[in-house]
């Protein structure tokens, strides 16, 4: 059977995949996209960012609401209509959803709605039409799935992740929610804020353990004064059905605990989307971890097959991935573009308070040999977040001690996703403490809360060259 050819494919059609096609098109005329889902927009338009932060914010709401007597408001009673809720929610995925597959079916790209696996380095075969394609370069970008690790009872019929979350019509009355990182994180104060009694189990000593230790002890507290049950620290032993809903068993403190609850959550991380996608065949090679192994150029093994977003990482950012996914494009049609620096990367955590970051940490300047400055300050002694009521959280500012260059900083607070990326763009732009100082940060601001960490780095720094 004779192969169909292509100047570049792309598998996957999500936000890494669309970015390679797009950026393909730009120099090549026969470009196709391979996607099989169900439907098409790939996991953060459809089950990721868009929808988890539309509910995430009408929780705040709600909770804000419920605190109306902190600012003076009376506010008798105030509770969720999920069904309104899951509307919502409906409204705006489809508002993104189209505008993507307007993109996809634009007819720029040739759109194909089959299963792609390779059958040779060079060479997918389409399921189940048998139809065979071969192509200059390839692109995998097909995302990540929920992880199910091997605990008894986890894959009982019933239990819900992320998904299920993100499509509830109805208030929960109880939730297990495993896991402490990100996701579980983001959904388990969600739940809690709109009126389900959560109970959140982690194994790990601190919540959310890429992120700071303080940022950990921030949002545990955070999340027990608002009623959540948390355990951290915990070895998970099994999981069973009952009359009412699930048993969870779990070790913690060195004896044994069981929670009841009418529903359980695996928010127990994500692995890399490769089965079924004849990698040895293509000769790709992955990580321990399942993650396809990338050069700098996000070529695999195979010098035709690249890789872009959660099916490579090292990141699960949308951001990130729609560059990986330029990046590839432009290396594949002949290019000698710039790896991406990660070392400037950006990160946020939909929690209240947020937590988000630019650059790298003070821990991993050390690591690479740089002596460093650190200063931080808090957000229960700026005059903005007090009158908000935003008490919760600091800011730190890491930078060079012999040049004076901003490295990195950490916002724990309100509105810290926001407020990062004054923070991004002085990391991307190399600034100086000394300029950093020269802006006008508004008084009052959330956004001023920088200059108190920039001031006291820059006067040690100015001690430091005297000396």
């Amino acid at each position: 059977m004779n192969a169909e050819e292509f100047d570049m494919i792309v598998i996957g059609g999500g936000s890494a995949g669309y970015a390679a096609a797009r950026t393909a098109r730009e120099s090549w005329e026969k470009v196709a996209i391979i996607d099989s889902a169900a439907e098409l927009g790939g996991l953060c338009i459809l089950r990721g960012c868009m929808p988890s932060k539309t509910l995430i914010y009408s929780a705040e709401v709600m909770h804000l609401a419920k605190n109306g007597k902190l600012f003076g408001l009376k506010i008798p009673e105030v509770t969720a209509d999920m069904p309104e809720m899951f509307r919502r929610k409906l409204r705006m995925v489809d508002e993104f959803q189209s505008y993507r597959q307007g993109q996809l079916l634009s007819g720029r790209f040739t759109l194909i709605r089959e299963r792609a696996t390779f059958i040779a380095p060079d060479t997918v075969e389409l399921l189940p039409s048998g139809r065979r394609l071969t192509a200059r370069a390839f692109v995998i970008a097909t995302g990540s799935v929920v992880n199910v690790p091997k605990i008894p009872g986890l894959d009982s019929e019933g239990i819900w992740n992320s998904d299920d979350v993100l499509d509830l019509d109805f208030l929960p009355e109880s939730l297990v929610m495993l896991g402490g990182g990100v996701v579980a994180c983001e959904l388990a104060q969600f739940l809690q804020r709109i009126g389900c009694k959560v109970t959140l189990i982690q194994r790990g000593e601190q919540l959310l353990t890429e992120s700071s230790e303080t940022a950990g002890k921030i949002i545990g507290d955070v999340f027990r004064a608002e009623g959540m049950d948390v355990f951290t620290g915990t070895s998970l032993d099994s999981i069973e059905k009952t009359a009412d809903g699930f048993r969870v068993r779990f070790q913690h403190a060195g004896g044994v605990k069981t929670i009841d609850a009418k529903h359980v959550c695996n928010a127990l991380g994500r692995r890399a989307n490769t089965s079924g996608i004849g990698l040895t065949a293509a000769g790709v090679e992955t990580h321990d971890d399942g993650r396809i192994r990338v050069d700098a150029a996000q070529r695999t093994a195979n010098p035709k097959i690249y890789a872009a977003g959660d099916v490579c990482g090292p990141f699960e950012i949308v951001h990130l991935g729609i560059l990986q996914g330029e990046l590839a494009a432009r290396h594949a049609r002949g290019e000698n573009p710039s790896p991406l620096s990660y070392t400037n990367r950006t990160m946020v955590i939909f929690t209240d308070p947020q937590i988000a970051t630019a650059g790298i940490s003070a821990d991993e300047a050390r690591a690479a040999g740089i002596d460093v400055l650190e200063a931080e300050y808090p957000f229960d002694d700026h005059g903005k977040s007090i009158l908000m009521e935003a008490r919760h959280g600091r800011v730190k500012i890491v930078a060079d001690r012999k040049s004076g260059r901003m490295l990195g900083a950490e916002c724990i607070g309100k509105d810290a996703g926001e407020l990062i990326h004054a923070m991004a763009v002085a990391v991307t732009l190399n600034a100086k403490l000394t300029q950093l100082a020269g802006v006008q940060w508004y008084h009052p601001t959330l956004a001023e809360i920088w200059s108190y960490p920039i001031e006291d780095l820059l006067e040690e720094w100015k001690t430091n060259s005297r000396n």
